[in-house]
C-alpha cells in the first residue's frame, strides 16, 4: 500500500485561475467526508472545491466531486491521479478561485489532474510494508553487544525493556521474521529466546 508522507497544499495558477491543492492522510471514509466539510468552510468564498479520496486497505472506497464545475472534467481527473498513483488513505481538494478565462473541458482536466500530481511530488509518497513485532529476550550480560549488532544489521528496536532480562521489540518485514530469528539466535550462540507478537505496518519513502 502506498499513502502521501503527510499532508501539504501546492498552488497551479493556468491562465489567472488559481488551482490550490491541499491533500491529507484519511483512514477512513467518514475522515475524508470530515476533511472535506472542513475544507469547504474555510474556503466557502472559492468559485468551487472539487474533490476525490481512496480509503481502505485495497483502495476499494473511491468517492469524487465536480462541485459545480462540468460533469466529468474536475473530480475524475483527481481520483485518476490518485488511483494512477497507487495511494489509499488519501483524500485531495482542489479550491479553484476563477481567474476570468474559461479553460474549456479539457482545460479543466488537465488543470485538476495536474494541480493533485503536483502536489503529491510535493509531499512525497511512502509505502506502507507489513511487518510483525519480534520480541526478543536477551540477558543483561549480552544485551550491549546485541543491541549494537541489531543496529548494524539496520533493524531498528521500537522498544527496548531492561528487567531480569533486557527485551527488545523489533518491527521485522514479514518475509523476513524466519531468518531474523535465525540471525538473533546465531548472533548470541543460540542464548536469545524470541516471540512474536502483534502485525502493523512501517512506512518507506519512495523516491
Amino acid at each position: 500500500m502506498r499513502t502521501i508522507t503527510q499532508a501539504g497544499s501546492h498552488e497551479v495558477e493556468i491562465r489567472r485561475s488559481r488551482f490550490i491543492c491541499t491533500l491529507a492522510r484519511a483512514r477512513s471514509e467518514t475522515e475524508a467526508v470530515d476533511f472535506i466539510a472542513r475544507h469547504r468552510r474555510a474556503h466557502r468564498d472559492a468559485t468551487h472545491n472539487c474533490t476525490a479520496y481512496v480509503v481502505g486497505e485495497h483502495a476499494e472506497i473511491t468517492k469524487s466531486s465536480d462541485d459545480g464545475e462540468p460533469a466529468g472534467t474536475a473530480g475524475i481527473p483527481m481520483l485518476e491521479v490518485l488511483v494512477r498513483r497507487g495511494l489509499t488513505d488519501v483524500v485531495a481538494v482542489v479550491t479553484r478561485y476563477f481567474g476570468g478565462v474559461k479553460l474549456g473541458a479539457g482545460g479543466l482536466v488537465r488543470a485538476y489532474a495536474q494541480a493533485v500530481a503536483e502536489t503529491i511530488d510535493t509531499v512525497g509518497v511512502v509505502e506502507r510494508r507489513p511487518v510483525v513485532t519480534v520480541t526478543v529476550r536477551v540477558e543483561h550480560a549480552l544485551a550491549g553487544r546485541f543491541l549494537g549488532d541489531l543496529h548494524g544489521a539496520g533493524h531498528q528496536p521500537a522498544d527496548v525493556r531492561y528487567g531480569q532480562a533486557v527485551e527488545a521489540d523489533v518491527p521485522v518485514p514479514v518475509p523476513e521474521v524466519e531468518a531474523f530469528e535465525a540471525w538473533a539466535a546465531q548472533v548470541t550462540a543460540g542464548r536469545a529466546r524470541t516471540g512474536r507478537g502483534a502485525t502493523g505496518y512501517i512506512e518507506v519513502p519512495l523516491t
